[in-house]
């Protein structure tokens, strides 16, 4: 597959390319703080014991392959620190992760991720939507899976798309439990003799909902533990450099191809619905400066009960009380805050039209850029 690099100082590194080898040797070859966002599912050490059949004495296949498999619960944590360390090492000061598991092994790994300096910021349910029934009828059905997204450090800046998630669940906020099934039918890869070519294969609808909603296009996103490669496939999708980490050569190979038939989405398509937070800040002042507004105009509440004077100096006057758009309208209302770009309103050829209107032929103004 194609490989192209980014500088980060003497060092390139390897975007768009499935690297081979231990994870975390691999991670320490990477230059620092050069990665955007981390996908892990690591080995889950389900500690399977014997044979598992349905009813119909078939056998289920399960996941028992030697990667899954580790001596103790110190081994197991012994190797969750030590990729964890590494994989934080790589991560922007910005920067976020995302680590899946099943009940076997993701408390532990929360705890080690708390340890090693991560700040948790949600945990998310991924409830299957057609899981694999518990044939042996001890237990619960094994229904969900738990995703801890987390950002590097307390109080770091990481991406979060808010509106673009709400989009995606037709206008309804986003959810820390998201129904999605599993990987099956024609979704499913298989080995030459029709098997499943990976035991753990993630459906490209999680990695798109999590990609979309905590990375933007040009970012960096790494998977350490890449197995048949649904994060480099969603992430050459969406617009996103993705490198992978994989030490089976089968894995690899599979990975590989599925990636090089992926074609990625139109550029125009990649844009995402933006938080209001994200959008360039305008102060009620400029509107003053550019004779958008004019001092000694009266503005009028959304209510209509108030109205108030605009000042040179992007200030307001109204019933004596002086202040930003937000102060006055707040002190007016008797309420503890308020958005004054949308409780303010001038007048205009006898309509009343809401100041949030000449902000907004601001902010587009931004957006196109010089001509």
């Amino acid at each position: 597959m194609t490989q192209t690099t980014k500088m980060k100082g003497a060092r390139a590194l390897p975007l768009n390319t499935i690297l081979e080898g231990d994870c975390i040797q691999v991670m320490n070859s990477l230059p620092e703080s050069s990665v955007d966002l981390i996908f892990a599912d690591p080995p889950y050490n389900l500690q399977l014991k014997g044979e598992l059949h349905r009813p119909d004495n078939s056998r289920v296949d399960a996941v028992d392959d030697h990667w899954d498999q580790f001596s103790s619960f110190a081994a197991y944590d012994r190797f969750t620190r030590d990729w964890l360390k590494a994989a934080r090492r790589l991560l922007k000061p910005d920067g976020a992760i995302w680590v899946i598991g099943s009940y076997h092994n993701i408390f532990r790994v929360g705890a080690a991720m708390q340890d090693a300096g991560y700040w948790i910021l949600n945990d998310v349910v991924w409830r299957k939507s057609n899981p694999m029934p518990n044939f042996r009828g001890k237990r619960f059905t094994n229904a969900h899976e738990t995703m801890i997204w987390a950002s590097k450090s307390e109080g770091a800046k990481y991406t979060f798309n808010y509106e673009a998630l709400k989009a995606l669940n037709e206008g309804i906020q986003m959810r820390s439990d998201w129904v999605l099934p599993i990987c099956n039918g024609g979704e499913r890869l298989k080995d030459a003799n029709g098997d499943k070519a990976h035991p753990t294969q993630k459906p490209t609808s999680l990695l798109h909902r999590v990609l979309v909603g905590s990375t933007n296009p040009g970012d960096v996103v790494l998977d350490p533990f890449f197995g048949t490669g649904t994060t480099g496939a969603v992430a050459k999708m969406l617009g996103r450099d993705f490198i992978g980490i994989e030490r089976e050569a089968a894995y690899r190979d599979v990975a590989g191809q599925r990636i090089a038939d992926i074609r990625p989405f139109d550029k125009s398509s990649l844009k995402v619905s933006t938080s209001k937070r994200a959008e360039p800040r305008v102060p009620f002042g400029q509107l003053v400066e550019r004779g958008m507004l004019r001092p000694g105009e009266e503005l009028w509440s959304a209510n209509g009960r108030y109205k108030a004077k605009i000042r040179a100096d992007g200030t307001l006057v109204g019933n004596d009380i002086k202040g930003s758009i937000h102060q006055v309208g707040a002190k007016l209302e008797g309420a503890p805050s308020c958005n004054g770009w949308t409780y303010w309103c001038f007048k205009r050829d006898g309509k009343t039209v809401p100041i949030d209107l000449l902000r907004q032929q601001i902010r587009a103004e931004l957006a196109e850029g010089p001509n």
